[in-house]
């Protein structure tokens, strides 16, 4: 078991960030997953061991930078080694214009998912220079493209995308990617045509209430199976860069590597 690669999944209790679990975990790697859902990491590690893997569950805010500490702390204890981080854990909300926007909801959103990454990064990266390992970041084509009514979303993706750019210069024994997912069947989504109606431009909100109604939403095993490979196989010249999931250098050998989901 200590032999194995050690991959760390943020928000993994559900949606892309289980998939990855579940991918990283049938190549053989020891998969740690958290998230604030404690029940649903239980039943995804249930899951993941009744296949013959290891997985280690830990219940984990990843805005407290206290406890991305504790979460390191304990892998490095049980595994004394850490081969990538996948910083997948994210938050929408809130769905608001600037101008009605709550400057709480507005922090929280920056401290889920620009800050968080960043406090993971820091504990990890010293074990991660000894293993040349890997660090992929879950953004998003909001980190390019303008969404009214997601200034939080977009800011925090945009700033994590950067982040990944400034890990690469900084950290030339590490390999770090950013990732857009693409457009996934999640509770984000669900989120989105929910909300949507009434804090959206009503011609966005009818547009991603349409890629649902029309089976337009990728299954999130898809991207998941893409993001699992550069956990595992991440070429170190893509270091640096914000790659579409679907991207040929990454989707093909992913697919060779994992297969379909069964």
């Amino acid at each position: 078991m200590k032999n194995r690669p050690v991959v760390i999944v943020t928000g993994a209790s559900r949606g892309i960030g289980a998939w990855i679990a579940r991918w990283v975990s049938s190549a053989g790697a020891n998969v740690v997953m958290t998230a604030r859902s404690h029940n649903d990491l239980l039943s995804l590690e249930k899951e993941i061991r009744t296949d013959g893997s290891f997985s280690m569950p830990i219940t984990c805010d990843i805005s407290d930078p206290n406890a991305c500490v504790d979460v390191v702390e304990k892998v490095k204890k049980q595994f004394g080694r850490i081969d990538a981080l996948v910083n997948n854990a994210g938050i929408l909300e809130p769905i608001s214009k600037i101008a009605d926007c709550d400057p709480e909801q507005f922090k929280q959103n920056i401290c889920v998912n620009l800050l968080g990454p960043f406090y993971m990064i820091r504990q990890t990266i010293s074990a991660l220079r000894k293993s040349n390992g890997r660090v992929i970041n879950i953004s998003s084509g909001a980190a390019i493209k303008p969404i009214a009514s997601w200034s939080a979303y977009c800011a925090a993706k945009a700033g994590l995308t950067h982040l990944t750019r400034v890990l690469a210069s900084e950290e030339p024994s590490i390999t770090a990617i950013s990732v857009r997912p693409g457009v996934v069947d999640t509770q984000m989504q669900a989120l989105i045509r929910e909300k949507g109606p009434t804090a959206m431009p009503p011609e966005l909100s009818k547009y991603f209430i349409n890629l649902k109604q029309q089976g337009k939403l990728e299954p999130p095993w898809v991207p998941a199976r893409s993001i699992a490979w550069l956990a595992m196989n991440a070429p170190p010249e893509l270091s640096g860069e914000f790659i579409e999931y679907d991207d040929p250098k990454i989707f093909k050998p992913a697919k060779d590597f994992f297969g379909d989901a069964h």
